[in-house]
């Protein structure tokens, strides 16, 4: 079995600014607080998920790769904003994440909500989320035990706007490879934009 999503990878150069957002960030928590409460996300792995499938057998990844490229077929690039930096879930407390919002562009919403009703038709998506989709980039995973832990005055404050563009000009079939060290992604497929 093999863990599958699809995803927006980012630019090389967002990468490499976001990588400074999370040190600026995690200058702002005393070290040894930092040190058990906040895993962050390595550069390399920063990426918009569109849709989490899961565990999935072999001979259903041709299909999975078959449907995002039938998904993508003539969807035109586009520009992606990034909004907002904060705790999140919004409604999650204590917060599981620091995150950045981006912008609910139509065409993004579109191309996810496809994504996920051409899984299900498939019956390669299993579980379905009752939430909506709420595009966001995962910069650091928060132990909600170890947050609880800390007096709310010492929290600190890192909800900010942010002005950060990118050109979205594919999207990804992914696999999660866990590992001790944290998780590693592989490019099963790319489905370019046109």
């Amino acid at each position: 079995m093999r863990r599958v999503f699809i995803a927006i990878n980012l630019p090389k150069e967002i990468k490499e600014k976001l990588e400074d957002l999370e040190k600026e960030i995690a200058d702002m928590f005393p070290q040894e607080v930092s040190r058990g409460l906040i895993r962050w996300v390595k550069k390399e792995n920063l990426h918009l998920t569109l849709l989490f499938i899961g565990y999935v057998k072999d001979e259903e990844i041709p299909k999975i790769c078959q449907i995002v490229k039938e998904a993508t077929e003539g969807q035109k690039s586009f520009s992606l904003k990034f909004e907002r930096v904060g705790y999140g879930p919004p409604e999650k407390i204590p917060p599981r994440l620091i995150w950045l919002d981006l912008e609910k562009k139509p065409e993004l919403l579109t191309l996810a909500e496809k994504l996920k009703k051409e899984m299900a038709e498939a019956g390669i998506l299993r579980r379905i989320e009752k939430r909506g989709f709420s595009p966001h980039i995962t910069l650091a995973r928060i132990k909600s035990w170890q947050w609880k832990r800390i007096e709310p005055e010492e929290r600190p404050e890192i909800e900010r706007e942010i002005s950060l563009i990118f050109e979205v000009k594919s999207v990804e079939v992914m696999e999660s490879i866990l590992k001790r060290t944290g998780s590693e992604y592989i490019i099963l497929e790319s489905a370019k934009l046109t």
